[in-house]
């Protein structure tokens, strides 16, 4: 008896021994970097994260869904950023201007029915003056309709994995059921920050749309962080009674990029205040370490029975590790680990494999990668041609 009381009691000190490393790395890879002060005491909810990994530095009631009031257009131009990208639009092709587009209040660029703009000047007055005539009549030209657009920002939505957002319009005006939280909006943010090219418009404070013609219309970024702070390039602000005033705003210095996102703040004066106190907090208390940049070469992939057989790719946007300034950056390395026996078809954003970041022996980070190309199946003759090749080392 007494030998199976002992090998009882070894037994749960072995599980103790064994769960309590795991309970503990989880804990500490979700927590948080957040100061112990409230840098953000106006906001209904807050949070600052560092754009290459993920990384929470600051947050507040991050998850409590809220009205996001025109950041809402975040969704909305990351849409049209991938539509763009995938071919579907392009920055020159005209857009016409419904009826419906042409009702609606709020903020607006005053779109005329039937009058036609170019998606890129579109996107400047959603991104700029942030227009919900703009929304509408470019969410009309992508799904035919805005109510297929939102079923469209829903669904993207869920492949984000944002748990607490819900879309009821392309725009952010009021409306029942209509929600986000602060967290879910700095990730469809970091999202559209993977299109480099939207800061061209987001990060401009004056333009003007109808250059050509007798009353050109004279735009001024809602979001004046971008000619006031240092390093600032967008994103979006919304205001409505219910929501109060939000912002979704990010800023880059050198190669370290980070967002915050603010809502339920009293004023204009104090939302922006509190941004800015929440990006001195950010670049004062921390670096990067880049491992590719933009465009840099990171390898090639082989697709088995693809038209084209060898896909060299870059980096589509930056990767980075996150430190505490005064932390040690030595010993860090990377490797690019590829999925093995990719075959044709490949999609364009499909999973080929990742890039995994040590310190010494200790895996510390990684990063998924996607293909940024399409590769169709091989047709039999190419295929025929290309076994020939083989055989006789023809390559």
């Amino acid at each position: 008896m007494f030998i199976k009381t002992m090998k009882l009691i070894i037994c749960i000190h072995l599980l103790m021994a064994f769960s309590l490393p795991a309970a503990f790395a989880e804990e500490k890879q979700s927590t948080p970097l957040s100061p112990s002060v409230d840098l953000a005491p106006n906001a209904s909810s807050a949070v600052t994260i560092d754009v290459d990994t993920g990384t929470i530095i600051f947050e507040k009631n991050k998850d409590a869904k809220l009205p996001p009031a025109s950041i809402t257009k975040i969704m909305t131009m990351l849409l049209v950023m991938e539509a763009l990208d995938q071919g579907k639009i392009k920055m020159d092709e005209k857009v016409r201007t419904s009826e419906y587009a042409a009702s609606m209040g709020g903020s607006q660029i005053f779109l005329e029915t039937g009058e036609e703009m170019t998606v890129n000047d579109m996107l400047k007055g959603i991104a700029m003056a942030s227009g919900n005539d703009a929304s509408v009549a470019m969410a009309e030209k992508l799904a035919g309709s805005e109510q297929a657009f939102v079923q469209m920002m829903n669904t993207r939505a869920g492949q984000l994995g944002l748990k607490n957002t819900h879309f009821v319009n392309c725009n952010g005006l009021p409306a029942d059921n209509h929600y986000s939280s602060a967290y879910d909006i700095a990730e469809m943010s970091r999202e559209l920050l993977k299109h480099e090219e939207i800061t061209q418009f987001t990060g401009m404070y004056q333009d003007y749309l109808r250059k050509d013609t007798a009353k050109p219309f004279w735009l001024v970024n809602t979001n004046k962080l971008v000619r006031f702070y240092s390093g600032a390039d967008g994103l979006k602000t919304g205001y409505t009674n219910e929501a109060k005033f939000c912002l979704a705003a990010t800023a880059k210095r050198d190669n370290f990029r980070i967002i915050t996102v603010v809502m339920g703040e009293p004023n204009t004066k104090t939302r922006n205040a509190e941004v800015s106190s929440l990006f001195d907090y950010a670049f004062s208390q921390y670096s990067n370490v880049p491992i590719y940049q933009t465009g840099d070469p990171i390898g090639e992939f082989k697709v088995s029975k693809g038209d084209i057989e060898v896909i060299p790719f870059n980096a589509k946007h930056s990767y980075s590790l996150l430190l505490k300034k005064g932390e040690a950056g030595e010993g860090i390395r990377h490797e690019v680990q590829l999925l093995p026996d990719l075959k044709a078809p490949i999609t364009v954003g499909q999973p080929i494999g990742k890039i995994v970041v040590y310190k010494g022996e200790q895996m510390i980070a990684e990063f998924p990668l996607e293909s940024s190309i399409e590769v169709k199946k091989a047709g039999w003759w190419l295929l025929t041609k290309r076994t020939v090749r083989h055989l006789f080392f023809l390559e």
